[in-house]
């Protein structure tokens, strides 16, 4: 071991390690330290239910983590890593039995809103495919500093993307294309008049088409430990159930790397109020269900897919992301967003079983019990759900709070997705990632381009700081 590592990361989430092994990749003496005893963060997978049942505590599909520029660039398949599809990326049921979908393909999407706004979908979708690629690695990279690779598609992106979602959906006829779309908004929790959620609905969308929604096969974990082992291919060293109350419980080194909340790393290194003023968003309530059939969905679509979205009008989702995020109450009929990756992977539950998980928005730092609402909503497109059901793990703020120290009152998102902060994470910066302490970096999903298992605020991240270390060894 070192006397001095080049670069100490604490926090072994999705952006923690891919931080780490882009340091030490690059030839960079690394540690990493994470509190818990396995790596993972957001990315984990547990028996939470019956032996055999293998949950994912929080994100089990993986949109943006299939199209990341920095997974794609690692060779995570060598290390164990294997994305699995459903039929179908996602569904939206109704309660006539019918559903809309978000297929790879554009024209089966298209198709599923009916001829009124089938057209509108495509000529909305189709000019960015070609360019997805691009697009997405300019639209993840460095805010601000960096110079985009194709500016004019990404311009006409910004067009699109940052005005609401709401204004965006007015282009639509028919409830179908809106609630879908306005299901793939709140998937980042936020009302859908906010800044910049026309950009999150087209992301999500065109993440599908272009590559779909899988998991990883085994549970999410499997990616967590794909970086890892990658990690220690490259001479990185991992420490498990080592949890950092300040500077001086780490190891000297030339550079500090936090995959933590923008708070925690103030009270870590000694920062002071310099995120006090950070905003944290609403919360979820998530349950776990071992399940002894398939979901018995009424819609057809849904049983071949590996999310399924419930809420019937973009109006009522709408009412459920504002009494979550603004009222300060559960809402009576929640929206749903429900993941069930034993669909496609049956390695997830013993023979003619399956998983599955659910969750409902709620305000941050909740404490109540939503599973009644959860499965009276589930009961409206999926009757007989509830005798399916061998057991449950239920989840509130407070327990995804304490499984996760970044999920702050139980924001999965690290930080709300409203306002300036939208695009300004964790402050207004032209350098995000750094801090007034020179040595010292946030590589968190507080920090640009926010939620997601994607890896890539930690791959811009780990830009920063090796510019640093090459300045030290220059010096």
């Amino acid at each position: 071991m070192p006397t001095m590592f080049d670069a100490v990361v604490v926090g072994a989430g999705p952006n923690g390690l891919t931080a780490a092994v882009e340091l030490a990749r690059r030839g960079f003496s690394v540690a990493l330290f994470e509190a818990r005893d396995t790596v993972g963060g957001g990315a984990r997978t547990e028996e939470l239910t019956l032996p055999g049942f293998r949950h994912d505590p929080c994100s089990a599909a993986h949109p943006l983590g299939i199209n990341s520029p920095a997974f794609r660039a690692l060779p995570l398949q060598e290390h164990g890593l294997r994305w699995l599809h459903a039929d179908l990326p996602m569904a939206h049921p109704f309660p006539d039995g019918t559903a809309a979908v978000l297929s790879r393909s554009v024209a089966e999407t298209a198709a599923s809103f009916g001829p009124r706004d089938a057209g509108a979908y495509r000529r909305l979708v189709e000019p960015f495919l070609p360019h997805w690629d691009t697009l997405v690695r300019d639209f993840m990279s460095l805010p601000l500093t960096a110079l985009p690779r194709d500016p004019v598609t990404l311009a006409r992106f910004g067009l699109l993307g940052l005005p609401p979602s709401t204004w965006l959906t007015r282009r639509f006829h028919d409830e179908r294309a809106k609630a879908l779309f306005a299901g793939l908004v709140a998937h980042v929790i936020a009302p859908l008049n906010g800044l910049a959620t026309s950009a999150v609905g087209l992301v999500f969308a065109l993440a599908a088409h272009a590559r779909g929604w899988p998991v990883a096969e085994g549970g999410s974990q499997a990616l967590s430990d794909a970086l890892a082992s990658l990690l220690r291919a490259h001479g990185g060293i991992v420490h498990t159930d080592y949890e950092v109350k300040r500077l001086d419980d780490l190891p000297p080194a030339r550079a500090y790397v936090f995959d933590t909340s923008p708070t925690a790393l103030a009270r870590i290194a000694g920062l002071g109020d310099r995120h006090d003023g950070y905003r944290y968003g609403a919360s979820v309530f998530k349950i776990d269900y071992a399940l002894d059939g398939p979901v018995p969905w009424t819609a057809k679509e849904a049983r071949a897919a590996g999310t399924v979205q419930i809420g019937p009008s973009s109006a009522e989702i709408d009412t459920a992301l504002r009494a979550a995020s603004r009222a300060g109450r559960a809402p009576e009929v929640p929206f749903l967003i429900t993941v069930q990756p034993s669909v496609v992977d049956p390695t997830r539950a013993p023979a003619g079983k399956h998983v599955f998980w659910a969750y409902g928005h709620v305000p941050h730092g909740w404490d109540g019990d939503l599973t009644d609402a959860v499965e009276r909503q589930l009961e409206r497109f999926a009757p007989g759900f509830r005798d399916r059901v061998l057991a449950r793990a239920t989840a509130g703020p407070p327990e995804l709070a304490a499984r996760n120290a970044n999920y702050v009152g139980g924001d999965i998102a690290c930080g709300a997705f409203t306002g300036l902060q939208t695009l300004l994470r964790p402050r207004l910066s032209l350098r995000p990632y750094r801090t007034p302490h020179p040595a010292v970096f946030l590589c968190s999903s507080a920090t640009p381009p926010g939620p997601g298992v994607h890896g890539m605020s930690g791959h811009n991240a780990a830009k920063a700081v090796w510019r640093r270390l090459r300045q030290l060894r220059q010096g």
